[in-house]
């Protein structure tokens, strides 16, 4: 293989200036959402009547985990659509990183975990065992790998795909360089709350999370002031129907077998103990300025419809598809348009309405909502504190150093331990959301027994890097 090319961290801000937005050009979407937004501003002439012209490159961030896999199954099916600008992971996955970078010949490849040799000499060999000669995409190794990536000034779309909020930094970065952000990586805009809100303009941002592709979808069939309430549903994870002291005796085996989705161990723990569907919920009220009142969450265990909008004048229009990633990540990418083929649709044929069900929370056995919406409410770094302590918790949990309701009551006892020490949950700046997590990992982990001090991004952090970065 040739030569590597490699940037300076320098140069990159010099070719994509901080503060430089670039939209989609040729559309503008009416309507209450995607960040107090009127949609994407048009900003030159396009045939709206083809949408296979709007070609969209896009930088995945996380390649090797679950989103990013699938993105690139979505990419490899539209070639008329999308093709790739970069990749980035963490590093346990190098090799497969590799393949893909060979594969879509990605003009800019990022590792989190690995050296910049580590990375050549791994691409080198991938092209090698492919027959490609020539290929030399610039590489970035370390830390900021996937906020170099997500700066890329050659991408249209950055897809967020990360695990944790790790993710915040690449979610500014893709930000500032004016992306489109498809955003997967739901902890970023948890943590970063009101930051990122203010660093994403118009239209800039995408939700990729089902539940909220399919509000996003709903909210198209109305206006701001016609929406009365968002409904979002759960499908109760594998452990659904049971109470506290049944959840005392669960294992890490059992929480990670989501009975619908095939997630990695973090989110499907996170789904489980309905921590998941907590974050949702605020990243519901963050993207669409809907209070936290007016916010439900319901049970529906077949996880066909994903969520709901319910208007004023008592309609509600809901979103319905099989489960499968592979629907909102295609409309994530190519916001506006449809993308065709990628997914399957439900079969109206077959279906009987009596094998749709929805049900109640069962707030006592799973109070994460709750206790996240208090935490929302307050503001400032409440919710980072809030998501930093669960990540060591859930850490904890599949060490066997906690048992199963103890990820969510150590995530309230971190959360009132703060609360304790500040009238707010304080400013909220980078440094401050930093600091804050920082703060929480070490309490959360002191208080589950585990005294090493915490990697950077946390545990749950680290698991995002090394297998979905």
């Amino acid at each position: 293989m040739e030569a590597a090319r490699r940037r300076g961290p320098g140069s990159l801000a010099a070719a994509h200036p901080v503060g430089r937005i670039r939209t989609i050009p040729g559309h503008s979407i009416r309507g209450p959402w995607l960040m107090e937004s009127s949609g994407l501003r048009d900003t030159g002439a396009m045939d709206l009547s083809n949408p296979t012209r709007q070609y969209r490159r896009v930088s995945i961030l996380g390649s090797t985990g679950s989103i990013g896999t699938q993105a690139l199954e979505v990419i490899a099916a539209a070639p008329d659509r999308f093709g790739v600008a970069g990749l980035s992971a963490g590093g346990r996955n190098l090799d497969l990183l590799a393949r893909q970078a060979v594969a879509v010949r990605a003009p800019a490849v990022g590792v989190a975990s690995a050296t910049e040799a580590d990375l050549e000499r791994a691409v080198g060999q991938a092209a090698d065992a492919a027959g490609v000669r020539g290929y030399a995409p610039e590489l970035f190794a370390g830390d900021d790998a996937a906020a170099k990536v997500a700066a890329w000034p050659d991408a249209d779309v950055v897809l967020n795909g990360i695990t944790g909020s790790i993710g915040l930094e690449p979610t500014l970065a893709a930000l500032a360089a004016g992306h489109l952000l498809a955003l997967a990586n739901k902890e970023s805009l948890i943590a970063g709350g009101a930051l990122v809100r203010a660093a994403a303009a118009p239209g800039q941002l995408v939700p990729v999370d089902s539940e909220h592709s399919a509000i996003a979808q709903a909210l198209r069939g109305g206006t701001a002031d016609e929406v009365d309430r968002l409904v979002l549903t759960a499908s109760g994870g594998p452990f659904r129907g049971r109470t506290r002291a049944q959840l005392q005796h669960v294992t890490p085996a059992q929480a990670v077998a989501h009975p619908t989705w095939d997630m990695g161990r973090v989110i499907s723990t996170n789904s489980a103990s309905m921590v998941n569907k907590a974050l949702e919920v605020i990243e519901a009220h963050l993207l669409f300025d809907i209070p936290l009142e007016r916010i439900d969450v319901v049970v529906h265990p077949q996880s066909v419809i994903h969520s709901m909008v319910q208007f004023i004048d008592g309609s509600t229009l809901a979103q319905a598809s099989p489960p499968d990633m592979r629907l909102p990540i295609a409309l994530g990418i190519g916001w506006p348009f449809r993308v065709a083929g990628s997914a399957r649709a439900c079969d109206w044929t077959r279906t009987r309405s009596a094998e749709w069900t929805f049900e109640p929370l069962d707030e006592e056995a799973f109070p994460a909502i709750a206790l996240a919406k208090r935490a929302a409410a307050e503001g400032g770094t409440r919710m980072a504190v809030y998501n930093a302590a669960n990540e060591e918790a859930v850490e904890a949990f599949h060490r066997g150093a906690i048992g199963f309701p103890e990820i969510v009551d150590t995530v309230s006892a971190v959360v009132d331990e703060q609360r304790a020490r500040e009238v707010s949950g304080g400013e909220l700046t980078l440094d401050a959301v930093l600091e804050a997590e920082r703060w929480a990992r070490t309490s959360a982990r002191a208080r589950c027994g585990l005294m090493e001090s915490p990697t950077p991004g946390g545990a749950a952090g680290t698991e995002g890097q090394k297998e979905e970065l």
